[in-house]
């Protein structure tokens, strides 16, 4: 049992805004590297997979000991990749004396010889709280959530037991107790899940998010299409896990009636046909099982060969769409006036990718990390709207542009430029955190756009998109193929619960330097597409004069001992001349309470230069920012240090990444 797991349930649409062939582009990656074989992701049976998870499970005391965990901790196996060279990365949940850690997901990378190469946390704080007595009880956090839910407009709610759990996410690991309410949502008809942590000793709130992410068929919206159907003529798709496809008929719990048929014809094209919407689900069901094993070797939601079920017809006029990982489902309301049902292609590749999501770095779905669990589905809609190659359907950068959410033909979402819709955001800027999931999302649909075409205006499948960037400097893409690829190895292999949008860059890079080698054309494209976002620096490319100045960055991991001695992370300048008196310094350090921090850029000759001074004061987590300093006295080329020494006991944490624009 995963015991950090959380359930998850998302919707499509931010909940109470509901409303009533062409001249191609040639594509960017054909002038790109093709991605290395070897760290493309094997194609696992179920079985080999189960074999995989058997063998991690039965070593992870010993996996424990060689990461250097503290006595009362354990790891839990949640999922495991493996690429084609052997390469297997595994994901751990992790316990403390007993109790779930939220927020203490890790991977461990190894090689085909079992050697770690590298360990992804999604935090660094060592896991330990001083009791795990709570002093407040279960019913006064069970109180307290509810009317959290309250105060959210949530209707008929109702609460789960309280679990006691030690909440790290944050940084530094606290008691506290998990609450899940239920009932519904301010809507009346969304399913609530909403999760609130309260703390255990004083019982302040610590954090709260919404679960809710949101034969032959004759379908609405992709024309006639063969769907997979049982002996007998059931709605199941044997040759997908089983996959099944229930008529709700405006229910709005259990699984309904599972769709049957004498003749093996399902629906006619109309919503008046209630089988045509369960076509639609099916159909799109089994687009975006056929895309992730074939184009990335998953089996399955889970990658175990198991399919979900989808439930179509949920409740009457419902202008949305969920997935729900306590049923393992998608379901599908039928939009306003129950005649445009949310069972388009990418609809339901988005709905799906929510559970591919939650199997894997399971985002939380709140703040930065909620932005990017909605982006990721929206990303995978759109490669697999692609990747079905239906014409009555063809692919495009736009998000829900078939089911006329908006009465009156526009797109639910446009990647190419997300403000278009009004309310998503085209870049990343402080307090976007702050910003419904679905709006924030725009930032990495945004990123996936300009990676796989690159920026400007251009014509695709006889749509017209104009993509800008942030600071007005071009990017050229690398097509969507390998875009594909970079967003699938991160989220599945690098991202954890609680990556941002800083995290989300330091996955994809890594991910392009498995795929495509680091500092190559393609791995800085990859940077400065997140610099055409707002996030990071621009680095140069091929030669090109880089208008940013020249940026040298160093993405290792560098633990920083509590109340220790000082630790250093290494730039090599290889730059001619004098330093600049504007020497910009981006740092990136987790810590759990950055006031203990004192923090030195030593440049090659051994000056220091001071950048922050420790502060008992100061208690906020973690320094994510940038220094300016005069080393015009210093030369450009030679080894620079950035130099972190914790001064207070009590709180720990890692030098994340640090950079030199020079």
């Amino acid at each position: 049992m995963a015991t950090g797991t959380l359930v998850a349930v998302t919707a499509l649409l931010a909940v109470g805004v509901q409303t009533g062939a062409g001249n191609a582009a040639p594509n960017p990656g054909s002038t790109h590297a093709q991605p290395r074989a070897g760290a493309l992701p094997a194609k696992l049976s179920p079985a080999q997979r189960a074999e995989l998870l058997k063998d991690a499970a039965a070593t992870t005391a010993q996996t424990a000991k060689k990461l250097q965990l503290g006595g009362e901790e354990k790891l839990v196996v949640r999922d495991v990749q493996q690429d084609v060279d052997g390469t297997t990365h595994t994901r751990y949940e992790r316990t403390y004396k007993g109790l779930p850690v939220l927020g203490g997901d890790l991977v461990v990378h190894e090689t085909r010889t079992g050697k770690v190469e590298r360990v992804t946390k999604g935090v660094r704080a060592r896991i330990a709280v001083a009791s795990t007595k709570a002093a407040v009880t279960p019913a006064t956090a069970e109180a307290k959530a509810l009317k959290a839910s309250k105060a959210e407009g949530a209707e008929k709610s109702d609460a789960k037991e309280p679990r006691k759990v030690v909440w790290a996410a944050d940084g530094k690991p606290v008691l506290a107790y998990e609450t899940v309410v239920g009932g519904l949502q301010d809507d009346g008809q969304t399913p609530n899940r909403l999760h609130v942590i309260t703390d255990a000793t004083t019982g302040k709130q610590l954090f709260q998010y919404q679960g809710i992410e949101q034969g032959t068929g004759n379908s609405q919206y992709s024309g006639q299409v063969t769907i997979g159907t049982a002996p007998s003529y059931t709605m199941t798709d044997t040759t997908r896990g089983n996959h099944k496809t229930y008529n709700l008929n405006h229910g709005s719990s259990g699984t309904g009636t599972l769709f049957s048929d004498p003749d093996d014809v399902w629906g006619d094209g109309t919503p008046q046909n209630v089988q045509t919407a369960g076509v639609d689900a099916a159909y799109g069901a089994q687009l975006t099982w056929d895309y992730y094993k074939n184009v990335h070797g998953r089996s399955g939601i889970k990658g175990d060969g198991v399919g979900a079920y989808s439930r179509v017809h949920y409740g009457n006029n419902y202008v949305n769409a969920f997935w729900d990982d306590g049923c393992f489902c998608m379901t599908y309301g039928d939009g306003s006036g129950n005649t445009h049902p949310l069972t388009s292609i990418d609809v339901a590749a988005h709905e799906m990718t929510h559970g591919v999501t939650s199997a894997t770095a399971d985002l939380v779905y709140s703040g930065e990390s909620g932005g990017l669990n909605e982006a990721t589905s929206d990303i995978f809609a759109t490669a697999v709207e692609f990747n079905a190659n239906n014409p009555k359907d063809p692919g495009d950068y736009l998000v829900g542009e078939k089911i006329d959410i908006n009465g009156n033909g526009t797109p639910l979402r446009y990647m190419d430029k997300p403000s278009k819709d009004g309310v998503s955001k085209d870049s990343w800027y402080s307090g976007v955190g702050n910003v419904d999931v679905h709006y924030s999302s725009g930032i990495a649909n945004h990123f996936f756009y300009l990676l796989s075409e690159g920026s400007g205006a251009k014509e695709i499948g006889g749509v017209q998109y104009d993509s800008p960037t942030s600071d007005g400097l071009p990017v050229p893409g690398i097509g969507r193929a390998n875009a594909e690829k970079v967003w699938y190895k991160a989220l599945t292999q690098y991202m954890s619960s609680n990556t941002n949008f800083a995290g989300a860059r330091t996955a994809t890079l890594q991910a392009a330097a498995d795929l495509f080698g680091k500092d190559t054309p393609t791995y800085n494209t990859v940077a400065n597409t997140w610099a055409a976002v707002n996030v990071g620096s621009r680095v140069g490319d091929g030669g090109d004069p880089d208008p940013g100045g020249n940026v040298f960055e160093n993405t290792n991991d560098v633990a920083i001992p509590d109340a220790g001695s000082a630790v250093t992370s290494s730039i090599s300048v290889n730059r001619t001349g004098k330093a600049p008196s504007t020497l910009k310094v981006g740092v990136d350090i987790v810590h759990s309470y950055r006031g203990d921090l004192v923090i030195d850029l030593v440049a090659p000759d051994g000056t220091a230069y001071r950048l922050k001074n420790s502060s008992a004061w100061d208690s906020a987590a973690n320094v994510q920012t940038t220094y300016t300093v005069n080393a015009s006295a210093e030369n450009a080329a030679g080894t620079w240090k950035l130099r972190v020494r914790d001064v207070y006991s009590g709180d720990t944490g890692h030098i994340n990444s640090w950079k030199l624009t020079f």
